[in-house]
């Protein structure tokens, strides 16, 4: 391991002490938004003053969860774990909305011995623990009330490549969730491969984001990156985003040369709401990366983002769309940062049997689409029988194979699972052995060591990864493979009452083959429409687009599809709740009424 990213926190308090580290803006108490900034040597002072702390209540490699709001305390608690080599867990105030079931969880399986919070978030925090639901801790410390003294008192213990950093819940897309053990190892080279592809220049380039320091894009973009170069990371909660998008904008307008990300919903977002009159304030001429996760990826975003910001001096070679998953720490893949966003249009009947076959098809088809993967994706959709997906780019610091079922590499040009290996795939899940073996114990013929297998089924092309979808969300019906993302996009297509982004599709065992099932959401054009007419249309689309019948459309109130705490639809979740009845009384239409 090279110099480890919590050593470099000292370097940079030692050779540029007055240099802006991190900086908040909180927009909770003030519209324009109040700075609150730590520079390298304030930010160092107070890591070591509570690692003096934690160490009064915690050894090496015992837990310490974090529960804390998105601000400059998160960033001191994360830092200061890593230098008293307690393992982080990285989570969430417990009065964050729709996320307490997770919380629990997740705070359960790490069973930490001390809490990290703030004095505004005590409360809710001892009422979480008071619950009874989860383990009690020894001691809750309010990060902002440890006395910047203690930091004298520390002294600097050397960390080995294999310590346990921190556990990185995963977002239990398919599953309940689980903590990857993310080393001192791991998290250094994720940083300083996400750095490399942004080509950030030491001390000059920015980081300006708002997604949140628990999410894994979030921590290594936000908190992690920018120590490899000294650079300075801005950043804000996700409300003040959600609640207004130009922020994003302003803030990535105040800097020549800055790097932010975010998922596929926010380029759509924000590329909707942000007005004439707000653009007109903007300069993003100094935005370098725009990368592009942690949900389906759609082209019809991309080009209608850039088109939009077009005139405020955006290139279109910033937009950058990106492959990771927290099983490798983050990052894993991205398009370089000097070339535009590349959709290639691929035969969807090869697609689906295995082989990714170009054809001539324009895009701009009815049809969008989305291949979902963990943290990035691909799009597929486009007209008639081709199929529209994003690349993703190539690895930086990292090997990525396309793997078969016989666990030999595929070639070019055939889809298989992503398998992939480098100093930043993590080595397990906390405390579960059987799940850490199937997933990190992947042996390839003819290569060295372990590999990660992903889960996702992608296919390299043209030297570029382009990702197709999950192994365990493909449809099978009468023998032939469809991608939920592709009949999604359909339907959220065929008609305006349906919510865009909020579908749904899966399938049901049948009494000779599985039956397709979409449930989405309705959208505010559906109020006075008839339920029938809706799913009339939906259905004729996916005949159409896909030669399938669908068996069942369940039309539901917004919020009703389930989605993980990124963003992304949970589809298994949605089939149990359809299954167990959830959606009974919903508008609904069975296929036996007509094809």
């Amino acid at each position: 391991m090279s110099e480890p990213l919590i050593a470099r926190v000292a370097r940079w308090a030692s050779e540029i002490p007055d240099a802006p580290a991190y900086t908040f803006l909180d927009y909770s108490a003030d519209h324009d938004g109040i700075r609150h900034t730590l520079s390298w040597s304030g930010v160092d002072l107070k890591a070591r003053a509570l690692a003096v702390r934690l160490r009064e209540i915690a050894q090496p490699g015992e837990r310490a969860a974090i529960l804390a709001p998105q601000g400059l305390e998160y960033v001191v608690a994360m830092l200061g774990a890593l230098y008293a080599r307690v393992i982080a867990v990285p989570l969430f105030a417990p009065d964050l909305p729709g996320h307490a079931d997770r919380l629990v969880r997740a705070y359960a399986d790490a069973d930490p011995v001390c809490v990290l919070t703030t004095t505004p978030a005590l409360d809710s925090v001892r009422t979480f623990i008071d619950a009874g639901s989860a383990p009690r801790p020894k001691r809750i410390v309010t990060v902002d009330t440890v006395s910047d003294l203690l930091a004298d008192e520390w002294e600097p213990e050397p960390i080995q490549s294999g310590d346990l950093a921190y556990l990185q819940y995963t977002s239990g897309s398919t599953r309940a969730p689980a903590g990857v053990e993310i080393t001192h190892g791991n998290v250094t080279a994720n940083a300083e491969q996400l750095w490399t592809a942004f080509r950030a220049t030491p001390r000059t380039s920015t980081a300006a984001l708002w997604l949140p320091l628990f999410h894994d894009m979030g921590l290594i973009a936000t908190l992690a990156a920018p120590i490899v170069g000294g650079n300075q990371a801005v950043f804000m909660d996700p409300v003040a985003f959600v609640m207004h998008p130009v922020r994003w904008l302003r803030m990535l307008s105040e800097f020549d040369d800055v790097f932010t990300g975010g998922p596929n919903f926010a380029y759509e977002y924000t590329a909707s709401r942000v007005t004439e009159e707000e653009k007109a304030t903007l300069d993003l001429s100094g935005v370098s990366v725009m990368l592009n996760g942690a949900e389906p990826l759609r082209a019809s975003t991309i080009d209608h983002f850039s088109q939009a910001f077009a005139s405020c001096g955006l290139r279109p070679e910033a937009h950058t769309p990106g492959y990771g998953l927290a099983e490798a720490t983050v990052f894993v893949t991205a398009m370089d940062r000097d070339l535009p966003a590349r959709t290639t249009a691929f035969d969807r009947q090869a697609l689906a049997g295995g082989r990714a076959v170009p054809v001539a098809a324009p895009y701009g088809g009815q049809d969008g689409a989305a291949a979902e993967d963990r943290d990035g994706g691909a799009v597929a959709g486009g007209p008639g029988g081709a199929g529209e997906l994003v690349s993703c780019g190539v690895p930086t610091g990292q090997r990525v194979r396309i793997v078969g079922e016989d666990g030999t590499a595929r070639p070019d040009g055939e889809v298989g699972e992503i398998w992939i290996q480098g100093p930043n795939v993590a080595r397990a899940y906390w405390r579960n052995e059987e799940h850490s073996a199937e997933v990190f114990g992947g042996v390839l013929a003819g290569e060295d060591g372990t590999w990660l297998r992903t889960g996702d089924l992608g296919v390299i092309h043209e030297g570029e990864l382009y990702v197709t979808g999950r192994i365990k969300d493909l449809i099978i019906v009468d023998g032939r493979n469809h991608y939920p993302q592709d009949v999604e996009a359909t339907v959220q297509e065929a008609d305006p009452a349906v919510r865009r982004d909020r579908v749904a599709a899966f399938a049901v065992p049948g009494e000779e083959t599985e039956r397709l099932v979409v449930v989405a959401e309705r959208s505010r054009r559906a109020e006075g429409r008839d339920p029938a007419e809706i799913a009339a249309n939906a259905r004729a689309a996916v005949a159409r687009h896909h030669e399938l019948r669908l068996h069942e459309f369940v039309l539901v109130e917004a919020g009703a599809v389930p989605r993980t705490s990124s963003g992304k639809i949970a589809r298994r979740a949605c089939a149990r709740a359809y299954l167990e009845g959830a959606f009974t009384g919903a508008g609904s239409s069975s296929g036996d009424a007509g094809a």
